[in-house]
C-alpha cells in the first residue's frame, strides 16, 4: 500500500514563499512520476507540477512557471514544491499524488494514490 503524506502548508502574505513536502512510503518515488495538484474552494482539482524521479523531468502548469519549482530526493522518497512569489489566487488545498505510467501527467484521472492535502493560504 502506498502512503503519501504532505506537509509545509500555512498562511503567508502575497509575495512570500512556502515549501511543500510529500513523503512517500514504499518503492514509489524513483519508479514513478509524482505530481502536485491543488483545489480551491468551489473549484475542481487542477494540475500544478510533476516530477519524474528516474530522469528528473519536470512539468508545470503555465500559471506557476517561473514561480514554483518541483524537485525530489530519491534517498528520502520525498518530492518537494518550492513556491515563491505567491499570489492570493494560489490559495488552495495542495495534494501530492502518484502518476500511472503511460498516460499524461497533466490529467488528474491518471493518478492513483493521493495524500490527504495541505492548506496553503495567501493573504493580500
Amino acid at each position: 500500500q502506498v502512503q503519501l503524506v504532505e506537509s509545509g502548508g500555512g498562511l503567508v502574505q502575497a509575495g512570500g514563499s512556502l515549501r511543500l513536502s510529500c513523503a512517500a512510503s514504499g518503492r514509489t518515488f524513483s519508479s514513478y512520476t509524482m505530481g502536485w495538484f491543488r483545489q480551491a474552494p468551489g473549484k475542481g482539482r487542477e494540475f500544478v507540477a510533476a516530477f519524474t524521479g528516474s530522469d528528473s523531468s519536470t512539468y508545470y502548469t503555465n500559471s506557476v512557471k517561473g514561480r514554483f519549482t518541483i524537485s525530489g530526493d530519491n534517498a528520502k522518497n520525498t518530492v518537494y514544491l518550492q513556491m515563491n512569489s505567491l499570489k492570493p489566487e494560489d490559495t488552495a488545498v495542495y495534494y501530492c499524488a502518484r502518476h500511472q505510467p503511460g498516460s499524461s501527467p497533466f490529467v488528474v484521472q491518471n493518478y492513483d494514490y493521493w495524500g490527504q492535502g495541505t492548506q496553503v493560504t495567501v493573504s493580500s
